[in-house]
């Protein structure tokens, strides 16, 4: 199959069905039916089930086999590189700064608790997940000084 030269974003509830499918088939090896995904997904019919594999076959993200029961095949070998929102230069610059941010204000606390520590670790851990691993990288010392502040 030829990948279509621009592929469209999925949106939120795609990329859920598109996480069900990978897992799906991760599992059992074979793709589910159109009634297992409307179970597993939370749907109320298949014809629901249907127009979204359908919109997801059309924006590229998926295909079928042959149009046969149990063919649908994930569109990208690195399904994951979907399911990860790819930012702009802008929004990652404001993303960190942001951080930053939150860096700081928990810096100038004379006794940071725990859970502002674990809440930090959370955000430097999603930089990460937006591939922003450098970024992540970079806020490690600071992390590391709150939490040992944080423990004394």
């Amino acid at each position: 199959m030829e990948e279509s030269a621009q592929v469209v974003r999925p949106t939120k509830k795609q990329k859920e069905l598109l996480e069900f499918i990978r897992l799906f088939i991760e599992q059992h090896g074979y793709s589910p039916s159109y009634r297992e995904i409307m179970n597993g997904v939370g749907y109320t019919s298949v014809a629901t089930v249907a127009l979204h594999i359908n919109n997801l076959i059309k924006r590229g993200h998926l295909y079928k086999r042959d149009h046969s029961a149990r063919s649908l095949e994930l569109a990208s070998k690195d399904v994951k590189e979907l399911m990860i929102s790819h930012l702009k230069a802008s929004e990652e610059k404001w993303i960190v700064e942001r951080i930053a941010q939150y860096f700081e204000a928990a810096e100038m606390e004379l006794n940071p608790s725990q859970k502002t520590v674990d809440e930090l670790f959370v955000l430097v851990g999603a930089l990460k997940v937006f591939r922003l691993d450098s970024a992540a990288i970079s806020f490690y010392p600071r992390l590391k000084k709150l939490r040992e502040k944080a423990e004394s």
